[in-house]
Order: structure tokens, then sequence, then C-alpha cells
């Protein structure tokens, strides 16, 4: 069993950053691949990020590339999105996911077993 408890969402205006982190506890050693997801009122769910934990390999949607970046501290079973020059179309809510096997570049949400509560990010005008 993985648990996940994501922080660091909020309001900001078009333009600013925030910052996503996801504490992992329990098994986290069995994990290969962490994402974080968003999901809009009335939209499906979206890959954003994905990183291998063993190597650091690192993949993003295509929206987001350029702006965000996932990174991870290992010691501190901490994943973190960095998310810059942030647009209203970012607004969702944000979930942090983490795999047992999986493979990271496909951003497949189904393939991850484990999933945070959600931080709603808000990007306004």
């Amino acid at each position: 069993q993985v648990q996940l408890v994501e922080s660091g969402g909020g309001s900001v205006q078009a333009g600013g950053s925030l910052r996503l982190s996801c504490a992992a506890s329990g098994s986290t050693y069995r994990r290969n691949c962490m994402g974080w997801f968003r999901q809009a009122p009335g939209k499906e769910r979206e890959g954003v990020a994905t990183i291998y934990t063993t190597t650091g390999n690192r993949y993003y949607a295509d929206s987001v590339k350029g702006r965000f970046t996932i990174s991870q501290d290992n010691a501190a079973n901490t994943v973190y999105l960095q998310m810059n020059s942030l647009k209203p179309e970012d607004t969702a809510t944000y979930y942090c996911a983490a795999a047992l096997s999986a493979l990271c570049d496909r951003l497949r949400g189904g393939d991850f077993g484990y999933w945070g509560q959600g931080t709603q990010v808000t990007v306004s005008s």
C-alpha cells in the first residue's frame, strides 16, 4: 500500500507560479513511476507529468512542456510539480499518483494504482 498526500494548490493569476508537493508513505520502495494528473470540470482526466523513481527520467504532456517541471526527493519520498507561466486552462484538480509497474512515458492514469485526494489549482485571467 502507498498513501499519497498532495499540498500546494491555490489560486493565482495568469502568468503566476505554484508548486505542488506529494508526500508518499507506506510501501514507497515499490513505486516505479510517480505522476501528476489533472481533471477540470466536465473534462477527462489528463496526464500532466511523470517521473521514473529510479532513473529520474521525466515525461510531460505537450500542453505543459516548457512550463511545468516534475521532480523528486527520494530521501523524503516526495514528488513536486513546479508550475510556471500558468494559464486559465491549467485550472483543474491536480492529483498525485503512484504506480508499481508502469510505463511512465504513456502518462496513462489507468497504469497507476494509488492516488492522492487531489488539490485544486485555479488560474484567473
